[in-house]
């Protein structure tokens, strides 16, 4: 490998001062580079030592800017073959000058400003560089003048992401003075210089080794070296007495590769992320130059991974962009609430509980003034810059479904930008074709900032492939075969999206491993880059149990965002949200813990300690061919009840106001969507009291109504006295039920019925079987001994009444509200009491046998010497319910909430009554015997 260096060192001036250090500076710099770095070294100015016979660099010599220039060119464009590595070192006075344009020179001996003779243009150097076909390039400029010293950034191609290795080092940030030493013939740069790049162990010194010393140093000096890296490490010096320690991680348990997930700013994972240092440098590159960035590209095309393990970790190690270690790396996905997550991600983690409250309040009271308060948050930053990442930009259309919320987000994160300090730098990555939903409405000039400041991730080429599938596994001793390597590259080669592929089949590659090696022969097995995926997650739910695959099913679907005009997306659920009266916490606990451990799904913790679940990749909602089937079969329900859910979020966030509610039209459909889909979809639980309050609403409306209709009637009674007058309402309105019952008009038969029982008037033993009486109000009620048998009861307030004796039989009674009330000796056999709500009734010697109570509440309630043989209890909460006497025959309580062994057994049966396994084993019963 061919290594070649320059190295200049200019002590005398004509017109300007002379200087002391450069020749010792430069002389040093040579002959540590032909030592330890194998370096063919061309010193300027050059002269011979005649007391050893060698070249070194000459103190008084002069250096024109013609010798200058032909000896940079050679280095960098050669007339022959250009070398491999080439290193500038340069030390001497640097000027800048600035007549309408700024420019800054490296000056030569004879330079007089005066006369318009600069020097050496770091614009042209630039220009060279740009054109230089030498893949390593490091330019170390040790220049010094008084004030404005260098113009750093003219020398800087900047054409990052074009396949070289650079180094810029520079002594002084262009507004600082250089300094020489005390009491060394070296400057402050240099003296770093020769301390970083003398070896002390047998392996190489690089770019990024060197950076972190001068990122290391102190001295009483104030300037500050800068320097910006790209591409991969350039080995600089080392000691070449004995071979280089091999230091290949010996842990082959480790897996290196990441499956679904992507790789985050963590040194594990910056360790094992190959193949993208190109794309690293250009974003690097934006974000050096800019204070925007946007990364777009396919799902599974390795946003996420390249700004996380890519960019923000070279960020926060500091040796690719001066100072960048210091600065501050926020990042956050926008989800429901964007403004409060972006709150969130200006809270210190590490902070107690109670700091961390006050620390948000604080970050959402500004972040509600919207980009005047995100302002206000970074200039409170104690550091130089503020880098904000929103990943996972398209969940701003995807997941937050309030426009208002979504616009006020972008006007935040936009208007922040217009400062004049460039302290904050936003950089959001966000799949490709959500672009066009930036497009629909002005959003603060959104898609005109996201096209301006574009970054495409493409595909990886074969190269970065081969890179990104063998130098994990040699981290970790791990063998490749190359058949399997060029296999792979050829399924997934030009494939947007494919990199989550990649890696799942990679991890399963490596878990089934043989001698620690990857084998083709495993792969055609797994079925390649497409099959494997697949295979897995079918193979996973197929071998749970039944209830677990519809409980799995419906997971699946609850994390999956149909798209409108794009591509299904990965949407994020509370986990607590999962949970139905058909799926217990425990179950969905028990699931999502698997299918975390076979990486199909992610569970993470917010910053209030809630926890959510993700689907690992989209690839795997575009890939599954079950899941596909399982969405195509659901899309218009889900439709239908993301819609019932987003409006209920809106009503809980506008403070439950009744403006909000559901009414006519859309309160029916909800009603019969809750009822149809309570064993497929089930609606949140925001949702399904969301529906009651809708309900309750639409009663006191209608209550409202009726009064006013009946002033008008009985006005014609308003002056007789008060006795006669009420008697007078009673009859009318007992000749208005007699009516409607005849006519089955429900409506004016439950306006009727809910004033007689507000006038104090009892319904004991009236017969109103077969009617409808669903979302009455007879709360307080006296219906003793009434014949209710087949009436229907849905959604009706019944608390405190009391239906002592009542016939209820075979009564539909869905969603009813029975708490408190007196259901003493009432005959409910066979009666629907799914949903009901009979907290604390009182259902002593109740006839109960055959009547469904499929989750209802029934906390508190009493049950003593009932009658409950053949009911159903599944799911139903038996918290604090008494079962004294009850008889349990063949009565299910399978997946009960809150019942006790102590509550069973003080009923008669209850060995013969149906459990599930896990309550059987806590009554001592044996298991079921199987079917």
């Amino acid at each position: 490998m061919s290594r070649d260096a320059l190295v200049v060192g200019i002590n005398t001036y004509d017109r300007l001062k002379s200087l002391n250090a450069p020749a010792a500076d430069g002389e040093a710099i040579a002959q540590i580079l032909q030592q330890y770095g194998e370096f063919r070294v061309t010193r300027l100015p050059a002269v011979k030592d005649k007391e050893n016979e060698t070249i070194r660099i000459g103190k008084q010599t002069k250096v024109s800017l013609t010798q200058l220039e032909r000896a940079i060119v050679q280095l960098f464009k050669p007339d022959g073959k250009p070398p491999d590595t080439a290193l500038l070192y340069f030390s001497g006075h640097g000027l800048r000058k600035n007549l309408g344009i700024q420019e800054g020179f490296l000056a030569t001996s004879e330079v007089n400003p005066d006369a318009g003779n600069w020097g050496l243009s770091l614009q042209w150097l630039r220009r060279l560089l740009q054109e230089s076909e030498v893949r390593q390039q490091i330019v170390i400029l040790d220049c010094c003048y008084s004030g404005e010293v260098l113009n750093f950034a003219e020398a800087d191609p900047g054409d990052r992401g074009k396949g070289r290795d650079r180094c810029f080092i520079a002594a002084s940030r262009d507004f600082e003075v250089a300094f020489e030493e005390i009491n060394s013939q070296h400057s402050v740069l240099t003296a770093a210089l020769l301390k970083g790049l003398e070896p002390k162990q047998d392996r190489w010194v690089s770019n990024y080794t060197l950076v972190d010393l001068l990122n290391q140093e102190h001295h009483p000096f104030p300037q500050r070296p800068i320097f910006a890296n790209s591409g991969e490490a350039i080995n600089l010096t080392r000691k070449w007495n004995s071979s280089p320690v091999n230091s290949t991680v010996q842990i082959s348990a480790i897996c290196p590769y990441k499956g679904l997930s992507y790789f985050d700013c963590t040194e594990a994972d910056a360790n094992l992320f190959y193949g993208r240092t190109v794309l690293t440098d250009e974003l690097l590159e934006k974000v050096r130059s800019g204070n925007f960035l946007a990364v777009l590209g396919a799902s599974g095309s390795g946003k996420s991974s390249v700004v996380r393990a890519g960019l923000l970790y070279q960020l926060k190690l500091g040796r690719k962009l001066s100072g960048s270690d210091t600065w501050q790396l926020k990042i956050f996905r926008p989800g429901i609430n964007p403004l409060q997550n972006l709150a969130l991600a200006f809270v210190e983690s590490e902070l107690s509980d109670i700091e961390r409250a006050s620390q948000l309040a604080k970050a959402e009271e500004l972040i509600a003034k919207g980009a005047v308060g995100l302002g206000q948050l970074i200039t409170a930053a104690q550091t130089q810059r503020v880098v904000l990442v929103v990943d996972q930009f398209e969940e701003a259309f995807t997941q937050c479904q309030d426009i208002t919320k979504r616009q006020q987000f972008f006007e935040c994160v936009l208007g922040a930008l217009q400062r004049d300090d460039n302290k904050l730098c936003l950089i959001i990555t966000m799949r490709a074709d959500f672009l066009g939903k930036c497009l629909e409405q002005e959003y603060g000039g959104l898609a005109k900032r996201i096209q301006d400041h574009l970054v495409t991730v493409t595909p990886m080429n074969r190269e970065e492939l081969e890179t990104a599938i063998i130098k994990p596994a040699e981290q970790v001793n791990l063998a490749v075969e190359p058949e399997l390597v060029s296999q792979m590259i050829a399924d997934v080669e030009n494939s947007p999206g494919s990199l989550p592929l990649l890696q799942y089949t990679l991890t399963e590659l490596w878990q089934q491993r043989t001698e620690e090696r990857l084998t083709l022969t495993t792969y055609s097995k797994l079925g390649g880059v497409r099959g494997t995926l697949q295979t897995r997650a079918t193979e996973v739910y197929e071998s749970l149990s039944l209830e677990e695959q519809q409980a799995t099913k419906r997971i699946f679907l609850e994390l999956t965002q149909l798209g409108e005009g794009t591509e299904d997306t990965r949407r994020q659920v509370v986990q607590r949200d999962l949970v139905t009266s058909q799926h217990p916490e425990a179950v969905i606990n028990r699931i999502i813990q698997r299918l975390a451990n076979e990486k199909l799904v992610v569970t993470s913790t917010l910053s209030n300690q809630i926890a959510v679940v993700d689907v690992a990749h989209e690839a795997l909602i575009r890939h599954w061919l079950l899941l596909r089937k399982w969405i195509e079969e659901s899309r218009d329900i889900l439709r239908q009840k993301r819609k019932i859910e987003a409006a209920a979020i809106e009503w809980r966030d506008r403070g439950k106001a009744k403006d909000y509610l559901l009414q006519g039209k859309r309160l029916t459909e909800a009603k019969i969507f809750h009822k149809e889909q309570a064993e497929n979809l089930r609606l949140s639980q925001q949702a399904e009291e969301f529906i009651r309050a809708s309900v309750r609403q639409k009663r006191n409306t209608r209550f409202e109504f009726v009064v006013f209709s009946l002033i008008i009637p009985l006005g014609l009674v308003i002056y007789l006295a008060p006795v006669v007058r009420k008697q007078t309402e009673i009859r009318l309105l007992w000749q208005t039920v007699d009516a409607a019952k005849r006519d089955k008009s429900s409506q004016r038969l439950n306006q009727a019925l809910e004033q007689l029982v507000k006038a104090g008037e009892s319904l004991e033993r009236r017969d109103f079987s077969t009617v409808d009486l669903s979302r009455i109000e007879l709360s307080s009620a006296n219906i003793k001994g009434a014949y209710l048998s087949s009436t229907n009861f849905s959604s009706a307030n019944l608390s405190n009444a009391n239906l002592y004796g009542a016939d209820l039989m075979g009564a539909n009674l869905y969603d009813a509200d029975f708490s408190g009330a007196n259901l003493t000796a009432t005959n409910l056999y066979d009666a629907d009491l799914s949903y009901v709500n009979i907290r604390g009734a009182d259902l002593r010697r109740a006839k109960l046998n055959r009547a469904n109570f499929t989750a209802a509440d029934i906390s508190s309630a009493d049950f003593t010497a009932a009658d409950i043989s053949s009911a159903d209890f599944t799911f139903a909460d038996f918290s604090r319910a008494i079962l004294i006497g009850a008889n349990l025959h063949d009565a299910n309580l399978s997946y009960a909430k809150n019942l006790t062994p102590e509550q069973v057994k003080s009923a008669k049966n209850w060995d013969k009554a149906k459990y599930d396994e896990v309550f059987r084993a806590k009554l001592g019963l044996p298991p079921e015997p199987a079917k």
